[in-house]
């Protein structure tokens, strides 16, 4: 039986190969562990399988764990990359964007689907809260995580996709005294609102 000042936190770290997940237990101001893994799509060639893979398996975690709230990294695309980059690595940078927003949207529609709250959050403000640096590679998010959620080195996952998503869901955690810094959704007219710009983008 779940205590009244227990919440679970779902993290989930969008990929479009890999997908990391992570389930997080807070029980009043500390946070613990339940289990970090991933969902690997690298043998399947085909990306709507994909797409499916994720939802089924996404769902799955939603079933067993059953969180209170979801936090997803949003995916990011600089306003200055086109200068920095040559029309070619530009476009194939774009093309993986729009994959890994596929990505996204499926599992933020299994979330929706079982009516759990979602926030979002930028790559740079999850390192921030997780190491202080806003550059920090996975290697410094897999450490600092290691220290805050004390955990021995045989509980660390091999692929830094599912640390990365415990990242997310320990930033959500730290953010909880202060939800104006990111973005949720509480249903599907919720997200269209709220999305409007990007779906006018793909001509909805």
């Amino acid at each position: 039986m779940r205590l009244k000042t227990e919440k679970i936190i779902l993290g989930i770290d969008p990929g479009t190969n890999v997908m990391g997940y992570a389930v997080l237990r807070v029980i009043g101001n500390k946070a613990e562990k339940v289990c970090m893994g991933v969902i690997d799509m690298r043998k399947c060639s085909d990306p709507y399988l994909r797409l499916g893979k994720i939802y089924a398996q996404v769902t799955e975690v939603i079933d067993q764990y059953l969180p209170d709230e979801m936090a997803i990294e949003a995916p990011f695309f600089g306003k200055n990359v086109q200068s920095m980059l040559s029309l070619v690595a530009y476009d194939a940078q774009e093309q993986s964007m729009l994959k890994l927003g596929r990505s996204q949207g499926v599992a933020i529609a299994a979330a929706v689907n079982h009516s759990v709250p979602i926030h979002e959050y930028a790559p740079m403000k999850i390192k921030m809260a997780i190491t202080g640096q806003g550059q920090a590679s996975k290697e410094q998010v897999a450490e600092m995580l290691k220290r805050l959620l004390r955990l021995d080195t045989e509980e660390m996952p091999k692929l830094m996709d599912a640390t990365d998503a415990m990242g997310v869901a320990y930033c959500h955690f730290m953010q909880a005294g202060n939800p104006v810094t990111t973005t949720h959704y509480r249903g599907w007219k919720d997200f269209v609102n709220k999305n409007k710009d990007r779906l006018s983008e793909n001509g909805h």
